[in-house]
């Protein structure tokens, strides 16, 4: 999103200058998010998520969460702007960014009812991308990279020269690296998981489950066509449903109800495919950032 930080100029210089871009703000957003997620969290595990502390940290995480992934559609647009690619697209467009996706989940969540599980999935990202910023951006600027011998002395960090990375950096580095798909998998299963909440909440008819499970089922359509993960995690759980069902102690009226849930779920799966619509943009789609 940003450029490499400066390793010139002393450090208040340095800082002053990383926390003056978009990217900064982008940090700071998941910062809070993942703060008051383990607030929150920390408030549910002892039965206190409706104090006003917990209800506080519920809603400001949303907030940090709708800040963070607006700047990232903002500075998309703005770069397809600059690009001169404005009749590029519209509103089907849009709806297949999954940064517009999480940035329209963040907002309903914010203005629902609480739903804890919900915050997970953002927490997880918000893992990632803090960690991410911290190895790239803040070590960086804290603590300059040494170069490699040979370097010419103040040479930018923008240039192809190599650097010597920190313990810490080459530490942050590799967490991610090991545990970005396995982090993945488990947003896949929390996304699943809670279109299974909202689907028991709208079954006893609370107060506005219909609207959540209806928006949901839409989000969650999306993210089945953009993400491997979520393909996964769909077909696993089909598998296991198979497999239960395919027992000889399951009264054939049930294996025959379950095949035609299956029939209607993919039908309206083929329905509702965006990519049609969208001209394939869905494939261009970025990663949630």
């Amino acid at each position: 999103m940003a450029p490499p930080p400066t390793s010139s100029g002393p450090l208040s210089q340095r800082l002053l200058a990383l926390a003056q871009t978009l990217q900064f703000g982008w940090f700071a957003g998941h910062l809070v998010l993942l703060l008051c997620s383990v607030s929150y969290g920390f408030s549910w595990i002892t039965f206190k998520y409706y104090t006003k502390w917990a209800q506080f940290n519920y809603r400001t995480a949303f907030i940090a969460a709708g800040a963070t992934y607006g700047i990232v559609v903002y500075k998309a647009y703005r770069a397809r702007s600059r690009a001169g690619s404005r009749q590029q697209g519209g509103i089907l467009s849009l709806a297949t960014d999954e940064n517009v996706q999480y940035l329209a989940m963040a907002i309903i969540w914010l203005f629902s009812k609480q739903i804890p599980l919900a915050l997970l999935p953002f927490m997880v990202y918000s893992v990632f991308h803090v960690a991410t910023y911290i190895r790239s951006n803040l070590l960086p600027t804290l603590s300059p990279p040494a170069a490699a011998s040979g370097a010419p002395p103040g040479a930018s960090p923008q240039s192809k020269t190599p650097v010597k990375q920190s313990a810490l950096a080459d530490a942050i580095g590799k967490f991610v690296k090991e545990n970005y798909d396995t982090s993945m998998g488990l947003v896949a299963l929390l996304e699943v998981g809670i279109w299974f909440r909202l689907f028991v909440s709208a079954l006893t008819f609370r107060k506005g489950s219909l609207f959540l499970i209806l928006v949901y089922t839409v989000f969650l359509r999306a993210r089945y066509a953009q993400s491997t993960f979520v393909q996964n995690s769909v077909a696993h759980l089909g598998a296991r449903i198979d497999a239960t069902v395919a027992n000889q102690s399951t009264p054939p009226a049930v294996r025959q109800g379950w095949g035609t849930v299956k029939g209607l779920i993919k039908q309206l799966a083929d329905l509702t495919d965006l990519r049609k619509f969208a001209g394939g943009a869905a494939s261009g789609a970025k990663k949630p950032q």
